[in-house]
């Protein structure tokens, strides 16, 4: 499996008066976990949402392997996305959530408990959701984004509410991804944690583009992630990020 280039070209977003994002260019590469990066606020849901088609820009474009999402032959097989852990019907089980999203996307019946198991839900698969803990919706999160085998992962901050287990078991099915040729853009407020799996940085600041490039190249100067990523985007400072 190989995965797709992500593509970013002046992509500027406005909601009122508010610019979210400015002229915002980046790239994502396959065969590496990248990791997107900002402080509260910096434009980082509201590009992905861009790039996924959720939201349309004022300006620029977003393109995966050089088209936009809504323009993929089979989008739900090339891309799987995890933006949100809390968009489950609360009575419906894990199981019969997954179903669903196999029927809608014509993926086969039995990647449900293939994904499942990849993600440790096996045995919580018959529960309702709405008795799943954080951790729990971000697994069922997850296996929705793998149900089509995609070449490409997208995950808004996809660590909340795991335990130290989970996190580790996260960064390895990242790594995994990514070693087999696929693209991963991550989002992540975690940067210690980011820092252990991550080959790739987009840093925001303001919405827009603070620094691209290797995260070796990044280290440079600086000790470690955290004081680069508050160097570059002034977090930390007492200041207050953008929308």
């Amino acid at each position: 499996m190989t995965g797709a280039r992500i593509v970013a070209d002046g992509l500027t977003k406005s909601f009122g008066s508010v610019r979210a994002v400015e002229g915002l260019s980046f790239t994502v590469e396959p065969g590496a976990v990248t990791g997107f990066l900002g402080p509260n606020g910096a434009g980082k849901t509201t590009t992905l949402r861009m790039l996924l088609g959720l939201i349309h820009p004022d300006a620029g474009t977003a393109t995966i392997d050089g088209h936009s999402y809504s323009d993929l032959a089979q989008p739900a097989r090339t891309v799987g996305a995890a933006l949100d852990a809390n968009g489950f019907h609360p009575a419906r089980s894990g199981r019969d959530h997954l179903r669903v999203y196999c029927v809608v996307n014509g993926f086969a019946r039995g990647r449900v408990d293939q994904v499942l198991d990849q993600v440790g839900l096996a045995g919580a698969a018959s529960r309702p959701v709405k008795g799943y803990s954080l951790g729990m919706r971000q697994r069922l999160a997850l296996a929705t984004a793998l149900l089509g085998d995609p070449a490409v992962l997208v995950l808004d901050e996809p660590a909340n509410g795991l335990d130290p287990e989970g996190i580790v078991w996260m960064r390895n099915l990242l790594r995994e991804r990514a070693d087999q040729g696929r693209t991963v853009l991550v989002s992540s407020h975690l940067l210690w944690e980011i820092q252990q799996v991550v080959d790739q940085v987009v840093i925001l600041s303001d919405g827009r583009l603070a620094h691209q490039g290797e995260l070796a190249g990044l280290a440079h100067g600086y000790d470690n992630l955290e004081q680069a990523f508050f160097a570059l985007t002034g977090a930390g400072d007492g200041t207050v990020a953008g929308r």
